[in-house]
């Protein structure tokens, strides 16, 4: 580690945290309805897209309501991307005239970029035209980090409100989140981009001589190896500038190439590196801000916010350091940091970026529901690579993906608070509600079921050919491999450990429906705690209320958060990362 990487890290946390008010307050303008300086050009339009459409703007839905009327819509999104995948060599612009996109692999992506998972088993870049990225992929990019943003504004309605039924309208806070938070910031971000030189065209792909012929060896389908000189190479291109901003601002993760962030058209500069990691955080990290804005405890939503930043840099520091000490097998080779060289395990990771980016942008982007890589997990050493892995088995509360961070992080607030009564022997209170049985109930179930899919999937997998044969480590680099996959997907998250063919029938269908119960399934009980908090009456706090404004309540949180999260899976963290660090430091690598 080194005192240039420290001050980048450092940098980027004084940003995030300037940035977190602005955001927040913003935010709580937009889905209040107040004034901001965007209204009199968005204004006319949200009234257009209401008549158009026959949405009545005055009219709110309960928690019932609210959760069919997102059920319904990304029901017909996850259609919609399916028959535009299947039928994709019928549409326009596809000039590398790519071919319909098989059922089990355009099931799997139209699941994964509905629930913001953005998993991808496949190579963008020989797969999807550019009316698919465009119109399919980049739509629901938009679309479902719009769903986890106002599941979190009800949900903090739910909390704000004070005995009443409904909790808001949901297409009209879709609607809002679209044309006052999403495209405004996607658009300056794009042009931001195309200035850095990333590319932003409709053009065939390019092809170069190459100086110097390479000669491969492939493998057919038949097992028979052949021998082949490669003279040229194909040069990529397409929208990209435009599917990257709102990539990383939507937390979505899913870009155009295999490469993902660590492709220079996709992260050109060490400018579209720092932005690109604030873009990640920038709306959760705001939704604490609106948190304590809109129920009127400031104090609160910092509170929420020193949990999260505690909990990212115990993540930095373990990647890091993990990272930069390199590997213990390899004897007589010098991994110190100088003018000559990075330091440190440098395997699958960029040189331009260097230790400290790639630890901090893989931390980033595990903590958030991004899934976006500048550097290959697979390759960091046991330990690093174990925090991406448990970043996502928190739950991606430490600051999270778009909406979805908050509302998870409520979840283990809820039962923060419930603790807390027991332990002085009261009802739990919560910013003037009480928690009751109802509300720690679906918050158990919240909880149960994203642990429930990691674990039963995981666990399928380990015992049968068809996951095993994925795998390409034995030992517990592979059960890692499995278990990364299923917790990403579960989590929403969509970065891949790597190693692990999931292109198959087994994996891209088991991968989609974990993908779905970790993002609907959990909503549900989600917006019922939205809902039965705003029924409630506010009762005066008293001495026996416990406060939620303070240091304690803040180190309460962590420890709930890694007592109900971390020590859930660590049996499956000890047969993995663990265990292969341990032999790793006997002598033995996977």
């Amino acid at each position: 580690m080194t005192a240039n990487g420290w001050l980048q890290i450092g940098i980027y946390l004084l940003v995030l945290l300037a940035i977190t008010k602005p955001m927040g307050v913003f935010m709580a303008r937009v889905f209040a309805g107040e004034k901001t300086f965007l209204d009199p050009v968005l204004r006319p339009v949200e009234r257009l897209l209401y008549r158009l459409c026959g949405v009545d703007d005055t009219r709110e839905m309960d928690w019932k309501e609210y959760t069919i009327a997102m059920l319904l819509s990304s029901s017909v999104g996850m259609l919609t991307l399916y028959l535009i995948e299947r039928v994709q060599q019928l549409l326009p612009w596809n000039p590398q005239h790519f071919v319909k996109v098989p059922t089990d692999l355009a099931f799997n992506t139209a699941a994964s970029f509905l629930t913001n998972t953005n998993w991808q088993n496949y190579s963008g870049e020989s797969t999807m035209s550019y009316f698919t990225q465009i119109a399919g992929l980049a739509y629901h990019n938009f679309a479902s980090a719009a769903v986890g943003i106002v599941i979190a504004i009800a949900v903090v309605r739910g909390i704000a409100r004070r005995e009443s039924k409904t909790i808001g309208n949901f297409w009209v806070d879709m609607t809002r989140c679209f044309l006052w938070v999403l495209l405004p910031v996607s658009l300056v971000v794009a042009m931001i981009f195309v200035s850095q030189g990333m590319i932003q065209n409709l053009k065939p792909y390019d092809t170069a001589k190459l100086l110097n012929p390479q000669t491969v060896q492939t493998t057919g389908a038949d097992g028979k190896t052949t021998t082949q000189t490669v003279t040229d190479q194909v040069i990529a291109q397409g929208p990209f500038a435009s599917q990257e901003a709102i990539k990383e601002f939507g937390t979505n993760g899913g870009g155009p190439f295999n490469a993902n962030s660590a492709h220079p058209f996709e992260n050109p500069t060490p400018f579209t590196n720092f932005l690109q990691m604030l873009l990640i955080f920038a709306i959760p990290a705001g939704l604490t801000y609106t948190l304590g804005r809109m129920t009127g405890s400031p104090k609160h939503g910092w509170a929420v916010w020193g949990c999260m930043a505690i909990l990212f840099m115990a993540g930095v520091l373990i990647a890091y350091n993990a990272e930069a000490k390199g590997n213990p097998l390899l004897h007589g080779i010098d991994q110190k940091v100088s003018a000559t060289q990075s330091g440190g395990n440098m395997e699958g990771k960029e040189v331009r970026f260097g230790i400290a980016n790639s630890a901090l942008f893989a931390t980033i982007t595990t903590d958030a529901s991004c899934g976006c890589i500048n550097s290959q997990h697979d390759s960091f050493t046991p330990i690093g690579g174990m925090v991406p892995l448990i970043n996502i088995m928190l739950g991606e509360v430490v600051f999270g993906g778009v909406g979805a961070g908050l509302y998870g992080i409520i979840v283990f607030v809820i039962l923060a608070v419930f603790i807390a009564g027991l332990m002085v022997g009261r009802t739990p209170e919560y910013l003037g509600k009480k928690i009751e049985a109802y509300d720690v109930k679906m918050a158990m179930l919240s909880v149960l079921i994203f642990c429930l899919s990691i674990l039963v999937f995981t666990g399928i997998s380990v015992v049968n050919k068809f996951g095993t044969s994925s795998i390409a480590n034995p030992g517990p680099h592979g059960l890692t491999e499995i278990l990364y996959a299923y917790t990403s997907n579960t989590g929403n998250n969509g970065s891949a450990f790597g190693g692990l063919n999931g292109n198959t029938l087994w994996f891209n269908v088991s991968l989609a429906f974990a993908a779905l119960l970790g993002r609907f399934i959990q909503h549900i009980p989600i917006l019922a705690i939205a809902g039965n908090l705003a029924r409630k009456k506010l009762v005066p706090p008293s001495a026996g209320t416990f406060p939620v404004t303070t240091p304690l309540f803040t180190f309460l949180l962590t420890g709930v958060i890694l007592i109900v999260s971390a020590l859930t899976f660590f049996p499956a963290l000890s047969l993995g990362p663990i265990l292969e660090h341990l032999l790793m430091n006997a002598g033995k690598v996977f």
